[in-house]
């Protein structure tokens, strides 16, 4: 491989006006696997860097004993889920939907109070998508948090309310799936 042949880029291709934030909200959404696991990356690095961190999930039931809820805890990460699991499993979607609203409330309180840095709402865009929550609701309740409270939000079909007020938007894109070969959920990957 000669010189002419690298690709790697030579000019800096960031804008020339960067300025630092108070904080951000970051949003991981698609069809794709991976908007939960980015979060709790991220996760992890707030707690390498001293931040009080603080996960609400909505649809995950507090019963699955996941992987990243045991290292959360471990490293002293506040973990709350208000789900009973996937919706097409309920018996009772009314009792879900109350879930929800609880957990909703609970993650009010913890962004608005400003003790943590990082509050993760995991699956928080399932609520606007069934229609438990308007949209317009969480993006004003976000947009209003303290100044110093990042925020990362996951889950599928993110409303365009919820991505206007993001300073980050990613969307993860479903090339292939282990689950469309017949393949379970594997722990240790995906939980």
């Amino acid at each position: 491989m000669t010189a002419s042949d690298d690709l790697a880029p030579t000019a800096d291709p960031r804008p020339d006006s960067l300025h630092g934030a108070d904080s951000l909200v970051v949003v991981n959404t698609g069809n794709g696997k991976g908007k939960s696991s980015a979060a709790f990356g991220m996760m992890i690095r707030a707690v390498a860097r001293g931040w009080n961190v603080a996960v609400v999930q909505f649809i995950k039931s507090g019963d699955w004993k996941t992987g990243e809820e045991k290292i959360a805890r471990q490293l002293g990460v506040e973990w709350l889920a208000f789900g009973d699991g996937f919706t097409w499993d309920s018996d009772d979607l009314a009792n879900d939907r109350a879930h929800a609203a609880t957990g909703w409330a609970a993650a009010l309180d913890l962004i608005t109070a400003g003790d943590h840095q990082l509050v993760i709402l995991d699956e928080l865009t399932y609520l606007s998508n069934f229609n438990w929550l308007d949209a317009s609701e969480i993006a004003d309740a976000i947009s209003n948090r303290p100044r110093h409270v990042n925020v990362i939000i996951t889950g599928r079909d993110a409303a365009p309310e919820i991505t206007e007020i993001a300073d980050t938007v990613t969307e993860m894109h479903e090339i292939k799936h282990a689950y469309q070969q017949g393949i379970r959920a594997m722990r240790g990957l995906d939980y």
